[in-house]
């Protein structure tokens, strides 16, 4: 594990559906997709329906399929609010 960690939590009107230590977060912008790694610039940004990808602390991959929402990030604490997300088995 490395030290480099980020806290994420994944919001939906009903529900949190994700919360915990991870590496590294892909969102979809609307602008465009990005990733959010250690030490990324405080950042406030709007997502389109897509895919959020996850690199959890241990480095396992997760995937969930969001509706559109926004994402924060400031001080390696990531806040993800949409509409809705579920889990890609």
């Amino acid at each position: 594990m490395t030290d480099k960690i980020l806290y994420l939590e994944i919001i939906t009107p009903k529900e949190v559906i994700f919360k915990g230590d991870v590496q590294a977060v892909t969102v979809p912008g609307s602008k465009s997709p990005f990733q959010i790694l250690f030490n990324h610039a405080p950042i406030v940004s709007s997502l389109d329906e897509g895919q959020i990808k996850i690199a959890d602390a241990n480095n396992k991959e997760l995937v969930y399929t969001n509706g559109t929402g926004f994402v924060e990030l400031q001080n390696n604490r990531i806040s993800i609010l949409v509409e809705d997300a579920v889990i890609v088995e």
